[in-house]
């Protein structure tokens, strides 16, 4: 079964035995056989991997992984060094850049903020190359669903982002007042107008996290 290899193995065992996830399980095991199916199988659940439950300062959603070759590692908007950034991530790259003056780094890999406690999980961990939501469905909206619902009982203040529709649709899920939620248009070329740019999101989740006396994120993205 799933190996995460920190606290989440725990806390979502019982998650990972119930009909839906079995279910998904079996489809995964044909779609990874039959197809090309990003990220690759040992990359998918990253985002909780470099995110132990116990470190989660803040939260990214994403809709689901890069569906093309060699973009996917299991971060949403992250592409490994070596990968030319998407435009959805070059635009968080500007507002970045507007909201904090941090310049615009020589690579799109985005664990240093994982690693920092920014649990960057997409709402569906898998996509079948080049189909776009084609794992949508199938079972991961059930689980990334529990693990918003378990960090939103937690007595930690923890900031949650909602970037465009499929992400804000999860802010239900977040009921506990000691909690921040930030929402905006998704940064694609498509809605980035739309709101995210200028939303200051980096710079407000620092706020929060400070005003909570958590430490915040340095959202410095360091060359490789």
């Amino acid at each position: 079964m799933v190996h995460i290899g920190n606290s989440w193995d725990d806390i979502l065992a019982d998650e990972f035995k119930k009909d839906y996830y079995l279910k998904l399980r079996e489809f995964l095991k044909y779609e990874y056989a039959h197809y090309t199916v990003y990220p690759n199988m040992y990359d998918i659940f990253n985002s909780l991997k470099y995110t132990p439950y116990e470190n989660v300062k803040a939260v990214i959603i994403g809709q689901d992984p890069y569906h093309g070759a060699g973009q996917a590692h299991g971060l949403c908007f992250s592409v490994k060094v070596g990968v030319k950034p998407p435009p959805s991530l070059q635009n968080i790259f500007k507002e970045l850049n507007a909201d904090l003056g941090i310049p615009y780094p020589n690579n799109g890999e985005l664990t240093d903020w994982a690693k920092q406690g920014v649990l960057m999980m997409n709402s569906v961990l898998t996509v079948r190359e080049g189909i776009a939501n084609s794992h949508k469905g199938k079972g991961w909206e059930q689980l990334t669903d529990a693990v918003i619902r378990i960090l939103n009982e937690r007595n930690v203040p923890t900031a949650f982002i909602l970037w465009g529709g499929n992400a804000r649709a999860k802010a239900p899920l977040i009921t506990n007042h000691i909690h921040g939620v930030f929402q905006a248009a998704h940064p694609s070329p498509l809605s980035a107008y739309n709101g995210f740019f200028g939303c200051r999101h980096f710079s407000k989740v620092n706020e929060f996290l400070m005003r909570n006396n958590i430490a915040p994120i340095d959202w410095n993205i360091s060359n490789k």
